[in-house]
């Protein structure tokens, strides 16, 4: 792009294009709107229709019938698509994650009844064992070690239950090498070749996910840490690679997370493939704006909306964020 020169002052004099909000509005170079959200959300198998989560203020996990009525409330907002993370009884894990591929479980019933509720808002599905797991990891285990292909082998039977329920986006959380690959032939040969995929490309090891761990039961069961297949903090040019692994492999998408500490990868990886990019804005990002708003330190409400700006500045074809269904009722306004 060919840059105008620059004037200097007081023939240039860029406050001009700041005195008022309709000039503002009309020369910003940056928007943020509801098709931009993915609205998070953790479902249980509970009879309570919403229990809160305290680590998270504003946040509940929802019922299945409540969660149908979210993406009635979706779409009148505007939210074109909604993750689902479940919360499993402790009595109903075990150390393969059974219930992460039964065709009769949550997952699979909150799917349909969303679906039914409102087929015109997109259904996105944690592929990843974590909350099924006895021990919190999200792959099947052996002498303390992260198998990787047995734990594959898991994942492609729970994306192809999550794609005969109806969910519209596999989203493998993992980080196990080759899922990606392994799920895209799966779901060609089941005949869901209309299943799209997000990468979660670059998950880092990150301290941001402890209140997200609360919200679906596994903070408590998870032995040791996930450093040894989640990405390591201090790197970027892995994160090129692991992106361009998961692209090669069939994703359709995918995804940086955490989302505010890793807004530089999300820049590198937009600039490096052109490929439609979205930042995960966590658990702890969420509690930390809202522990900092409900002291008075912040104002929320501009918050908010910064720092999820903040995020499609960098280049984020949209947003996963607990803040949806508030941001776009703000941005309604």
């Amino acid at each position: 792009m060919t840059k105008a020169p620059i004037a200097a002052y007081p023939a240039l004099r860029p406050r001009r294009l700041r005195q008022a909000d309709w000039i503002r509005r009309l020369v910003r170079e940056t928007t943020l709107q509801p098709s931009d959200l993915i609205w998070s959300m953790v479902v249980h198998d509970g009879k309570d229709a919403r229990i809160p989560v305290a680590s998270m203020p504003g946040v509940d996990r929802f019922s299945v019938s409540e969660a149908a009525k979210a993406a009635v409330e979706a779409r009148a907002l505007g939210i074109p698509a909604i993750a689902i993370f479940p919360y499993i009884d402790g009595d109903k894990k075990d150390a393969r994650g059974s219930q992460a591929s039964d065709p009769n479980g949550l997952i699979a019933r909150a799917v349909k009844a969303m679906k039914d509720a409102a087929p015109e808002v997109g259904i996105m599905c944690d592929v990843a064992l974590d909350p099924f797991t006895d021990h919190g990891h999200d792959g099947l285990i052996e002498d303390g070690r992260i198998l990787n292909d047995p734990t594959i082998e898991r994942l492609v039977e729970q994306g192809l239950m999550q794609a005969e329920a109806g969910a519209d986006i596999l989203a493998p959380s993992d980080m196990m090498d080759g899922r990606v690959g392994a799920l895209r032939a799966a779901l060609e040969g089941a005949g869901h070749q209309d299943v799209m995929i997000m990468a979660y490309a670059a998950k880092y090891a990150s301290a941001f996910y402890g209140p997200y761990r609360e919200a679906i039961g596994s903070a408590k069961a998870l032995k040791g840490d996930k450093r040894t297949y989640q990405m390591d903090p201090f790197n970027t040019e892995e994160a090129l690679r692991e992106v361009a692994m998961d692209i090669a492999e069939g994703a359709d998408m995918v995804m940086v997370k955490p989302g505010l500490p890793y807004l530089d990868i999300v820049r590198r990886v937009v600039e490096a493939f052109a490929l439609p990019t979205f930042a995960y804005q966590v658990s702890g990002e969420y509690a930390m704006l809202m522990a900092a708003a409900q002291n008075g330190w912040l104002e929320e409400e501009r918050a908010i909306l910064e720092t999820l700006t903040s995020f499609k500045r960098a280049g984020c074809a949209g947003i996963i964020t607990y803040f949806a269904p508030r941001a776009a009722k703000l941005l309604g306004t």
